[in-house]
Formats: C-alpha cells, sequence, structure tokens
C-alpha cells in the first residue's frame, strides 16, 4: 500500500481532471447554444410558480426547443408545439422575478404544456410571428 499522502495526491488529481470535463462540457454546450438562439427564462406553472431557469431556446419548424442553460443534458429540457400552445396572458415580471430573467423581459402564461416564458422585446416579436405563422389547423385532402 502507498503512503496517504500519495493516495491524496492521486485522488486530487483525479477530482481536478472530473471538474475539467465537466467545465468542458457545460462550456460547449454553452457555446453550441448560443448560435441562433434566444434568450428565454422558462418557469413550470404545475411546480407551483417556483424558480425561474434561464435558458436558451432554438425554433425547429412547428417546435420551440428550450435548453437550460446549466444543465449537461445533450436534447432541449422542453420542446413546445405550436399546435398546442395558446397564450392566456401576458403580464410584466414582478421586481423580484425581473433579476431571474433576461433583461427588459414580458411574462407570457402558456396553456397547453403549462408553463410561463420571460422574453425581451425582440424574443417576444419573433415568438409571437412563430406562433401566428402555423399553417391552417385543417388539412385537406387532394381531389382524386
Amino acid at each position: 500500500m502507498g503512503s496517504p499522502v500519495v493516495w491524496f495526491v492521486v485522488a486530487l488529481g483525479l477530482l481536478l481532471v472530473a471538474a475539467l470535463l465537466v467545465a468542458a462540457l457545460a462550456w460547449r454546450r454553452l457555446r453550441e447554444l448560443r448560435v441562433g438562439g434566444i434568450d428565454v427564462a422558462l418557469r413550470a406553472s404545475k411546480d407551483g410558480g417556483r424558480g425561474w431557469h434561464l435558458g436558451v431556446a432554438h425554433y425547429r419548424g412547428e417546435e420551440f426547443a428550450w435548453y437550460r442553460v446549466l444543465s449537461l443534458r445533450s436534447g432541449p429540457n422542453w420542446v413546445i408545439n405550436r399546435r398546442d400552445v395558446e397564450i392566456a396572458r401576458r403580464r410584466e415580471p414582478t421586481t423580484a422575478e425581473a433579476y431571474a430573467m433576461p433583461a427588459g423581459s414580458t411574462v407570457l402564461d402558456l396553456t397547453g404544456p403549462d408553463l410561463e416564458l420571460a422574453m425581451g422585446r425582440d424574443a417576444l416579436t419573433g415568438f409571437l410571428s412563430w406562433l401566428e405563422s402555423a399553417p391552417p389547423g385543417r388539412s385537406v385532402p387532394w381531389a382524386s
């Protein structure tokens, strides 16, 4: 058996390598998400309305994919299909909420996925345009 000092140095080295790996993965995720994404804070209403989470969202056709910033998950944390969502109300954030979301945010209370989204003016304009540009709900079959 080695001395306790050797084991301590080995354990410390392994801990340092693990910390560097986690930091590299987090940096990679942030870098990838920032390309073409918008800053959006999200709060799940079914959780009692607790806890805003900062994230980056991307439009993927019919879907609005939201990625939590502080997560090592490879896929989106929430996916919202525009056919399933409606805006129940719009409001300004409270003073306490404003610290946990992008500057100048408006809060949208959504029905369907039962979420609240907070985004700045430019992101809000894009989100509303995306919702309104949905194709008609019914598809008409081709006549033969």
